[in-house]
């Protein structure tokens, strides 16, 4: 693997809206938690058990064949900046970057697969954390690229394994398959119908829960809501996953139940609220992330409609992830204040929204035909 300090230039693939319903599942996110023998994990975990955690690691990744191509990142020597922007792309969690103001954890480190769809975390809230991350709903897909990469890993490092509790983590809610499994969905119809309470109190109670774009403790905004295994103790990989599947499947369809019922139900209040969206993200010389989050989730909702002609999902996906504020500050080439971060948005926003073409309604078409 070879060491790199800047962020990588790709790790954007997930953004492509080419998997199943990228519509409505913008991506498919599998993590797995493991520990090493014989040495300290979580809290107790001391500076020199986390140094030979990161040799070991960094040794298993380069004769792993999905790995030893890839790169390395040992998260203290990047810049605040370049930490940032690799948590905008979803590379690594804020547990493996630290807070804005605190340091990162010692010795922890992102080693990344060339494509950048997988990577390894180390030194993370476990020893290690592998994560899968692929465009649209596609969770076996995922489940068997970490599920490889786990089998490569397990057969150079030995992992921290219990007869009867399965695999030993930090926090006893990751305990047995240590697995994750969650997908980012787009929901406006199911909000505006005023069902989304419904089906998140529904997911509930069959073991699923939800969080926002970046996961635990981040909110919801822009309709995007992340769903998720609530528990990995008690059944396998495969009955966790095809769980999943079951349920997010259904909450899919929910959405496009209440999506027709907007479309047919009220029509033009549909198409003067996705144009208004799209006016104000084509014209708007200043504006804050979630604003711009919010009138993304009116413009991609009249895309799915077909009020809208273009942009296409994935300029729309690239500006929610492009127009945060580390990318902003690499475009700018500076550090932004508030006020100078909402100007630049803007004009990164219109900039994005004028190559794509100017869009067309469904109505001015046929009139045209």
């Amino acid at each position: 693997m070879i060491d790199r300090t800047t962020p990588p230039a790709g790790g954007l693939q997930w953004l492509d809206a080419n998997g199943p319903h990228s519509d409505i599942v913008l991506s498919t996110r599998i993590r797995l938690a493991r520990n090493l023998q014989g040495f300290r994990f979580g809290p107790r975990a001391q500076d020199s058990d986390r140094r030979a955690v990161l040799g070991a690691a960094r040794d298993a990744a380069e004769s792993a064949s999905m790995l030893h191509e890839g790169d390395a990142y040992v998260i203290p020597a990047l810049s605040s900046s370049a930490r940032q922007l690799m948590l905008e792309r979803h590379l690594v969690s804020r547990d493996l970057v630290g807070s804005d103001e605190g340091a990162p954890p010692s010795h922890s480190a992102l080693l990344l697969a060339p494509r950048a769809e997988l990577g390894l975390m180390v030194n993370e809230e476990d020893h290690l954390r592998l994560q899968g991350l692929l465009s649209g709903f596609r969770l076996r897909e995922t489940w068997r690229m970490v599920d490889a990469l786990d089998d490569e890993l397990g057969e150079r490092l030995r992992y921290a394994f219990h007869s009867e509790f399965g695999y030993l983590t930090s926090c006893p809610t990751n305990v047995g398959t240590g697995l994750r499994a969650s997908v980012l969905m787009h929901l406006p119809g199911l909000v505006l119908t005023q069902e989304i309470g419904k089906v998140l109190q529904g997911i509930g109670q069959v073991g699923l829960t939800f969080r926002g774009l970046y996961g635990e403790g981040s909110e919801v905004v822009g309709n995007f809501f992340q769903l998720s295994n609530q528990t990995t103790l008690g059944k396998s990989e495969d009955d966790l996953i095809d769980h999943l599947q079951k349920i997010v499947e259904q909450v899919v369809q929910y959405e496009v139940q209440a999506r027709a019922v907007l479309r047919r139900d009220a029509p033009a209040v549909m198409e003067d609220k996705v144009w208004r969206a799209y006016g104000l993200l084509r014209y708007a010389h200043a504006a804050s992330f979630d604003e711009v989050m919010n009138l993304l989730s009116g413009v991609r909702l009249g895309i799915s409609l077909k009020l809208l002609l273009k942009p296409s999902v994935y300029t729309l996906n690239q500006i929610m992830i492009l127009s945060q504020p580390a990318h902003l500050e690499e475009m700018a080439g500076k550090s932004l204040t508030a006020a100078e971060m909402d100007i630049q948005r803007a004009m990164y926003v219109r900039a994005m929204l004028r190559a794509d073409g100017d869009p067309a309604s469904t109505e001015e078409m046929n009139d045209q035909g």
